[in-house]
């Protein structure tokens, strides 16, 4: 996996790609001389989910999708666009763990867990299985994030029950949606052997 992130980039797609992991890197440092501290480490908490997907070794559009949607869950955070925009939040809950749940799939490939999508042995619906249950958890971890952030630093992070089953159940679907595309749509790229 470490070849695969120190692979300098070998297409406009790769190249933008990583543009968005600078634009992520970028973003802390605007956050902390603008905004807050608070907001800053919102933006600093995706960085390293902008940075799998050089480990995992995705396809160049995957990526770009993966990035662009973590960096606008983090910076709707700061913009407070969750409370503006009506509904915002359910969307990013289905698009954001949808994605988030399909990358971690990739990884329990990288890992040899499970077979990946272009192995003769593949069956469509192990990730039909798994991708939800990934997305579940994130979206279990993702609530537990938001309830440490209420509690411990900051009391205008919104947490509420309604709110917390609403996002979980947002995130299955954007994860059972993400196995479906998993099942049928090349994500990775060719491998850099390990």
């Amino acid at each position: 996996m470490i070849d695969n992130f120190l692979r300098r980039p070998q297409s406009i797609g790769e190249i933008a790609a990583d543009t968005i992991r600078v634009i992520g890197v970028l973003s802390i440092v605007v956050a902390a001389i603008w905004f807050s501290p608070t907001d800053a480490g919102i933006l600093a908490f995706a960085l390293p989910g902008l940075l799998a997907p050089r480990f995992v070794g995705m396809r160049a559009s995957f990526d770009i999708v993966y990035g662009v949607t973590l960096l606008i869950a983090a910076w709707s955070n700061v913009l407070g666009l969750y409370s503006a925009i009506a509904g915002w939040d359910l969307v990013i809950h289905v698009v954001a763990t949808g994605v988030i749940a399909a990358m971690l799939y990739l990884l329990l490939v990288r890992w040899e867990v499970v077979s990946s999508p272009v192995d003769a042995g593949f069956r469509a619906r192990t990730p039909m299985v798994i991708v939800p249950a990934l997305g579940l958890a994130v979206s279990a971890v993702w609530e537990m994030v938001e309830w440490v952030g209420h509690t411990f630093i900051s009391d205008e992070i919104f947490v509420a029950y309604d709110d917390t089953i609403g996002d979980m159940a947002a995130g299955g679907l954007g994860a059972l949606i993400a196995g479906a595309v998993v099942a049928r749509v090349p994500l990775e790229r060719r491998q850099v052997a390990d």
